[in-house]
This record gives structure tokens, C-alpha cells and sequence, in this order.
């Protein structure tokens, strides 16, 4: 589903700190035709374990711990949209719905089903120039190092150009970011 002629979804999702540009169309041939937009997601941040706990919990007193085996993983996003052309008709609907986390086979994993999310959420209704950023959640297996987030643009009339937006939800080097 996710492989790309063969090669595991690691060896292409995109690293942490690295946005990731996609084409988002709306529209279609019988309104009108398609309009083009822009759309960079970056994965600013991810907080797992005992840390990524203590986010959820400081968010609401109804978010419940993670189950045996699991861990909470939060990952920082930063969305922006703009237009290719003018005019521009379309404003953009995200909400942490549209992401979820896998293993590097491509095994689904549950998100987080929170009472309250952590804030600020990734969550909002963009114009063309607009950005937000904020967290999603996920739940994962502690022993997964390779966790991978999924982006599906696909809401309403919108269609995505282009392979998959798979992102790594882990650090390739954690040493280097320690490295004067």
C-alpha cells in the first residue's frame, strides 16, 4: 500500500525538520476545473514515552495512560497552504484526524483517543499564505524505534498529487543534535 516499487516506506518518508511539499487539487472538471495549492508539512518535534505522558496528562484529567506495551507519541506539525495561481476559492479544512502512525511494514496503529488534546492541537481552517502548527497523538508499541505518520489530504472534493506523505516519526541521529 505504502511501498514504493518495492523499498520500505522508511527509505523514503521524510525526516524529521524537513518539510515536505505536496500538491492539494479541489475541484473538478465539471465545476469549473481544478485549482492547485501548495501544502509544506514539517515535523517539527516528536515527544514519546514517560515525556509525551506527561504532555497528555497535563492536558486533561479524563486522558487515560496508555496501555501495556504502548506509548504515547506526540508529533509538533507545522502545515502551510498557499494557492499556485489567482483567483484563489478554496480555504483548507485540517484536523489531526488526517494523520495516523504505522510501523515501517505498514501496520496501523492507533491514534490516540484523547478527552482533551494536548494544545495547541493541529487543528484549523487555512487561506492560501496561512500556516498552523500543532500536536497529533498517537499510541505505538515501546519497542518500535522506526514509527512512521501518514497524511491523507483527501477530504471532500480534494485529491493529492503524487505518492503517499509519510513522514518518520523518530530521529535518524539524536547524537548530532547534541554536537556543538
Amino acid at each position: 500500500m505504502y511501498a514504493q516499487k518495492g523499498r520500505p516506506a522508511t527509505s523514503y518518508a521524510q525526516a524529521v525538520g524537513l518539510p515536505l511539499q505536496v500538491i492539494v487539487v479541489f475541484g473538478d472538471q465539471y465545476n469549473g476545473g481544478d485549482e492547485l495549492y501548495d501544502a509544506k508539512i514539517t515535523v517539527a518535534e516528536i515527544v514519546r514515552g514517560e515525556k509525551a505522558w506527561q504532555k497528555v496528562r497535563a492536558a486533561g484529567a479524563g486522558n487515560m495512560p496508555q496501555a501495556s506495551g504502548l506509548e504515547y507519541l506526540l508529533a509538533r506539525v507545522r502545515f502551510e497552504f498557499s494557492a499556485r495561481a489567482q483567483p484563489h476559492h478554496y480555504d483548507y479544512t485540517l484536523a489531526p484526524a488526517q494523520f495516523s502512525a504505522m510501523s515501517a511494514a505498514a501496520a496501523p496503529y492507533a491514534s490516540a483517543d484523547l478527552a482533551a488534546p494536548v494544545k495547541p492541537e493541529l487543528r484549523g481552517v487555512l487561506h492560501s499564505g496561512g500556516s498552523v502548527e500543532g500536536w497529533v497523538a498517537f499510541l505505538i508499541p515501546r519497542g518500535d524505534h522506526t514509527p512512521l505518520m501518514v497524511f491523507r489530504e483527501d477530504v471532500g472534493s480534494v485529491i493529492h498529487q503524487g505518492d503517499a506523505s509519510i513522514f518518520k516519526l523518530y530521529d535518524e541521529n539524536p547524537a548530532a543534535k547534541t554536537k556543538p
